[in-house]
């Protein structure tokens, strides 16, 4: 077992502290403790496990920018935000879970799984927010890449449905 307690090697080394938490050398906690997750987290997680679109409206600040691992620019505003999220909670959210979370005062990102028709997909969600707790952005990057392929091309199908 590797020594958790020895000087790091690299910046992003980390370190187990006395209360089980993980740390890292920049200060970031790494804690995956429900009750010590930002407000903004909370907020996030009663989204993608009541998969209620509804709740994105409060959570997203007005100029919120979604990042998509399958389109090359930044999608401004709210109103994309929660189309492009609306169409995920659809895609992933029967098979999501996340495996682990990193926060840190004003940010998080978020590890997570699924299986997309037979296809197995990890991913990460980045989230930042502002001081009123409003997302401000979010940028996904998934893997490998027939998972990203597999994903596009359920993406597309709800999307398309959506503007119907």
């Amino acid at each position: 077992m590797a020594d958790l307690d020895a000087p790091p090697r690299r910046s992003s080394s980390w370190r187990l502290n006395g209360s089980l938490t993980l740390t890292s050398a920049a200060g970031m906690d790494l804690s995956t403790s429900m009750s010590d997750q930002p407000e903004p987290l909370h907020r996030w997680h009663a989204v993608v496990e009541s998969k209620d679109p509804a709740l994105l409206d409060d959570l997203l600040a007005a100029e919120v920018v979604f990042r998509s691992p399958a389109v090359f620019a930044p999608q401004d505003g709210k109103a994309l935000t929660i189309m492009y999220l609306n169409a995920a909670l659809k895609v992933l959210g029967p098979t999501l879970r996340y495996v682990s979370q990193w926060h840190d005062h004003a940010s998080a990102v978020l590890e997570f799984e699924a299986d997309l028709d037979g296809v197995h997909v990890q991913g990460v969600d980045m989230l930042r927010w502002n001081a009123q707790g409003k997302l401000v952005s979010f940028t996904v990057m998934v893997r490998p890449m027939r998972g990203l392929q597999k994903l596009v091309e359920l993406m597309a199908v709800q999307l398309a449905a959506g503007q119907a």
